[in-house]
């Protein structure tokens, strides 16, 4: 991707396709790392640059994966899951032809040596589009999906109806727990739940959508066809499920948005509502990443400078997630901006997108880097902490740790010292044994945004990892004073459990009965239950064998009680 040279990777992966069978398969191999790692732009432009297949008797890798994607979606929204089979069709699993049959008709001019090329040349096509890959992806996640509705019926009904937070919470954690699975039986089933929904909660649970059918490109118009605008301008329903229906669809096509960018496109010039070109721009922004597409760059800044903060602060976004690792000079032109307008969101969104434009440049990013962190601006600093955080992510590179230390105890700004924290995360990812250490005395801080911090910064570099010294690290935070480091300190502890049983680490059940609590009790009471969860884990007891396995349903009485 740094050498921009698309036409000699695209020369390599022919000369590979016309060799054996070993090199075939090694070419394959190729094209499916440039998809896992490369940009939308890249990966473009090596896909156009080989050369078309000579013959189309054979189907291609991509021609027969609208027929098996799962979950296919009729216009009315329905999901067809329950007609899907759980046992995949494979017949369109990429296969390597060591031999050809000639096809009958006018291919049957061609030799068997052409068949296979021209073969091979489709299927890398589709890898390289990543066809193959997502509906491979598709398949694996809707066929292996073991999601627990019991626990979303659990929490909605343990969620008091008036508190508009926890339904919104609610609708995050399903679509996070079905995330690709095109699975959206929990939403159809609570459709009177979920219409008490209003503003940007609508917003949110519209675009929710595209987190569950994320890569189900063949039907993702079609599926948030009843909430997207009519004809470009607003169809007359609400204008936060039209706007989050446009955030959708970017999320259901983020990093392949070559069949919907137009549409968007479209959306974004017709809408006048600043809630629809907030999600026009977002959506756009994702179905476009990486393109540095000159003309979607110029659509984004008209609305930019139409000087609306909320449409503004989207667009900021979207300009970093179009010019994401382009190192673009863009950037200063975002940044001459920031100090022209007068709003906060604008500021914040333009900082937010100027630190994607150095995604991964690392010390190429340094002027830039520090011009933000030296700025007046407050926010333009919090910026210049995710632009360090992104240019060096994951490289646990001593210079950028140092300074987001600097700054994580010396800066005015709660905001920039709670992100310096949270960034060590991203530059630490790669080596998460030694985050808990680096962040450990900001853990004990007296400032709670830094303490909230070290918490975030836990659970992004911890990640999945069940690591002992992360959760060892958390476990007094789930207990602190302040109620935004509890948050930090559950998320956080929910994301290094990650797939992670009780076999392996023992506290995940008393995490478990953590967030159960938390949902059951007032705070005076769960800080009691919490500091005799802290005694216990000193005298090496579980919470379990000290409630003597009282009923989980019965907890929240038994622990009143116990407090009173």
């Amino acid at each position: 991707m740094f050498l921009k040279e698309p036409g000699t990777v695209a020369s390599i992966l022919e000369k590979l396709l016309k060799e054996d069978k070993d090199d075939a398969l090694l070419a394959f191999q190729i094209a499916f790392d440039l998809f896992e790692n490369e940009d939308q732009a890249f990966l473009i432009n090596v896909r156009n640059q080989l050369p078309e297949p000579k013959q189309q008797g054979t189907r291609s890798a991509d021609a027969g994966q609208s027929s098996a994607v799962p979950g296919d979606v009729s216009n009315n929204g329905n999901n067809a899951l329950a007609q899907t089979p759980v046992a995949m069709d494979t017949s369109d699993d990429v296969q390597m032809t060591d031999g050809a049959t000639v096809p009958n008709g006018a291919d049957n001019e061609l030799d068997a040596v052409e068949v296979v090329y021209a073969e091979r040349l489709a299927k890398i096509k589709g890898i390289l589009s990543g066809e193959t890959a997502i509906h491979l992806i598709l398949q694996f996640l809707y066929s292996h999906n073991r999601s627990d509705l019991l626990i979303l019926k659990t929490i909605k009904q343990s969620v008091e109806m008036r508190n508009s937070v926890c339904h919104s919470a609610t609708i995050y954690a399903n679509a996070l727990m079905h995330a690709g699975t095109t699975a959206d039986t929990f939403l159809r089933e609570n459709l009177e739940w979920l219409s008490r929904a209003t503003n940007w909660a609508k917003f949110s649970a519209t675009a929710g959508l595209g987190v569950i059918h994320r890569g189900h490109l063949q039907q993702g118009r079609s599926l948030m066809a009843p909430y997207l605008p009519q004809n470009g301008a607003s169809g007359g329903g609400s204008p936060f499920s039209e706007g989050g229906a446009l955030y959708a669809l970017g999320l259901i096509h983020a990093n392949h948005g070559e069949g919907i960018k137009q549409f968007l496109r479209e959306s974004l010039r017709s809408a006048n509502l600043e809630v629809i070109q907030h999600g026009a721009c977002l959506g756009l922004g994702l179905a476009a990443l990486g393109t540095a597409d000159e003309e979607i760059y110029e659509d984004i800044k008209n609305i930019l400078y139409l000087d609306s903060a909320v449409a503004g602060e989207a667009a900021g976004i979207s300009m970093g997630l179009l010019m994401v690792g382009t190192a673009s000079e863009k950037a200063s032109e975002m940044l001459a901006y920031a100090h022209d307008t007068q709003h906060e969101k604008i500021i914040r969104g333009l900082a937010l997108g100027i630190a994607l434009t150095v995604y991964g440049r690392e010390e190429e990013a340094d002027t830039l880097i520090e011009q933000m962190t030296r700025d007046q601006d407050p926010i333009l600093r919090y910026g210049g902490m995710y632009a360090l955080a992104l240019a060096y992510c994951g490289t646990a590179n001593n210079k950028a740790i140092r300074r987001l230390l600097h700054f994580a105890v010396s800066d005015v700004s709660d905001d920039v010292r709670r992100t310096a924290v949270l960034a060590l995360g991203f530059v630490l990812y790669s080596e998460p044994e030694q985050t808990p250490r680096v962040v450990s005395l900001l853990s004990e801080s007296y400032n709670p945004h830094v303490r909230y911090g070290a918490a975030i910064a836990v659970g992004i570099s911890c990640a999945g990892t069940g690591l002992s010294e992360a959760i060892s690290l958390l476990e007094p935070l789930t207990s602190d004073v302040v109620d935004f480091v509890r948050q930090g300190a559950l998320i956080a502890m929910a994301m290094v459990l990650v797939q992670t049983n009780e076999s392996r680490e023992p506290r995940v059940g008393n995490f478990r009965l953590i967030v159960h609590l938390t949902r059951k009790l007032k705070w005076n009471h769960l800080q009691r239950f919490l500091q005799i969860q802290l005694g216990l884990y000193q005298h090496k007891k579980s919470i379990s064998s000290f409630l003597k396995g009282a009923d989980i349903c019965q907890l929240g009485q038994h622990a009143q009680v116990l407090f009173y």
